[in-house]
C-alpha cells in the first residue's frame, strides 16, 4: 500500500483537478490524504474577503471557512481519504483586494512563502508520503503559486497536477514534462463528480450548476501529472 499526499491550496483544488486519480488509488488500496493549506479563518471579514462569500450567495455571518472545511471532508469521505487542514490565511484574508490581484504577481508584503514552506515541512515529515503531488498553477493564482513554490523550497519529490477549471479557460497547454497520465474510467468520473460536488458553496461560482459541473468532468479523459522545476514566480 502506498500513500499518497495531495497537497491542495484551497478547500476544494485536488478534488476538482484529480479526483479521478485519487478516487482510482483509493479503490486499489492505497491510502489517500488531501493537505488543503490555506482553510484558517478571519473573524468578521471586510472588503474583497467578504466579498468572496457574499458573491457564494452565503450570508455576512456565515462561517465561511468553517463550511469549506466540512465540504471537504465531505469530499474526502467519497472515497476514504483523509482530511488535513493547515491553518493559514488565503490571499484575500491576507490583503488582495479584487480578483485581478488574485491572478496577478506575489504582493511584495505577502510573507506567506516562509511559514508555508515550514508548516507543509512539518505536516510532510508526519505523514511520510511515496507519491507527493500538488499545484502547477495554471491559471496563476497566487495561492497556487505560493504551495507550488513551497513544495520546491521543501525539496521533495513532487508531481504537478493541472489546476482545474483553470485549465478549461488557459490560452495554452502546461510546457513542463509529463510524468504521468491517468485515464478516467467511468468509476473515475462518478467518484470525481461526487468529490466536488460536495464543495456546494462552490459549484454555482465556478460552473453554474452540478449539471454544468457534471458535463465538464465527462467530457475529460484524462488527469495530467507533470515533473516540477524551481521557476518560482
Amino acid at each position: 500500500m502506498s500513500h499518497i499526499v495531495a497537497v491542495s491550496p484551497h478547500l476544494d483544488d485536488a478534488a476538482f483537478s484529480i479526483g479521478g486519480l485519487l478516487a482510482a488509488r483509493a479503490r486499489a488500496g492505497d491510502r489517500v490524504t488531501i493537505l488543503t493549506c490555506f482553510t484558517g479563518n478571519v473573524a468578521s471579514p471586510t472588503g474583497f474577503a467578504l466579498a468572496c462569500q457574499l458573491d457564494k450567495g452565503l450570508a455576512p455571518e456565515v462561517d465561511y471557512m468553517a463550511l469549506r472545511r466540512a465540504e471537504d471532508r465531505a469530499a474526502c469521505a467519497v472515497i476514504g481519504a483523509q482530511a488535513v487542514h493547515l491553518p493559514l490565511l488565503e490571499a484575500p484574508h491576507r490583503g488582495y483586494g479584487s480578483a485581478p490581484e488574485l491572478f496577478a504577481s506575489r504582493r511584495a508584503d505577502d510573507t506567506m512563502l516562509a511559514p508555508l514552506a515550514e508548516a507543509l515541512a512539518a505536516a510532510l515529515d508526519d505523514l511520510s508520503p511515496d507519491w507527493l503531488l500538488g499545484p502547477l498553477a495554471v491559471g496563476n493564482h497566487v495561492d497556487h503559486w505560493l504551495v507550488r513554490d513551497a513544495l520546491a523550497v521543501i525539496g521533495r519529490p513532487v508531481l504537478l497536477w493541472e489546476d482545474w477549471p483553470y485549465l478549461t479557460r488557459a490560452s495554452t497547454r502546461p510546457a513542463e514534462v509529463v510524468r504521468h497520465r491517468h485515464r478516467l474510467d467511468a468509476a473515475d468520473r462518478a467518484d470525481r463528480i461526487a468529490m466536488c460536488a460536495a464543495y456546494t458553496s462552490q459549484l454555482g461560482f465556478q460552473f453554474g450548476s452540478v449539471a454544468a459541473m457534471t458535463a465538464a468532468i465527462d467530457a475529460i479523459d484524462s488527469e495530467v501529472l507533470h515533473a516540477s522545476d524551481r521557476a518560482d514566480r
